[in-house]
């Protein structure tokens, strides 16, 4: 992980900043290109859309319109390890590379059994081992970054 990757994650925190402003959870991703563009950028949209509106899966949506072919050598920064529905998507989607900052375990301490994340404990990396393809997993990283992110929303 360098100080692009970083900077990329701090950009996913925002996005989750920008999400829990808007009366939404917390959580915010962003897939950049190979070479560094910017492919697309998403926010949790649950109360407006519906349990499947997470940050990644709406992220994963806008990009395999659009940059399907170059998904492979593509980079998807979130701020919060994806859960085992969203490493499907992103697994299906052809993306290569999850950088993630606050793990699932570390969010699940924060929100315990609150109802409105009903977290599966089940890492993303068992998720995607159990692929066909390989998938490089960073994280997690900017830990009290990402916390300070959930601080006071749960519960």
């Amino acid at each position: 992980m360098d100080e692009r990757d970083l900077m990329h994650l701090r950009r996913s925190l925002e996005l989750a900043r920008a999400a829990r402003a808007g009366g939404h959870h917390p959580f915010g991703s962003l897939v950049v290109a190979a070479g560094g563009g910017l492919l697309a950028e998403a926010a949790n949209t649950v109360g407006i859309d519906g349990p499947t509106g997470h940050a990644e899966t709406n992220v994963v949506r806008a990009v395999a319109r659009v940059h399907a072919a170059t998904l492979r050598s593509a980079t998807l920064y979130t701020s919060t390890e994806p859960c085992a529905m969203c490493a499907g998507a992103i697994y299906w989607s052809g993306i290569g590379r999850v950088v993630y900052a606050l793990g699932e375990d570390a969010l699940h301490a924060m929100t315990g059994d609150d109802p409105a994340n009903p977290t599966m404990a089940l890492p993303c990396r068992e998720v995607f081992g159990r692929g066909q393809r390989p998938m490089v997993v960073e994280g997690p990283a900017l830990v009290e970054e990402a916390r300070a992110v959930h601080e006071g929303f749960w519960r």
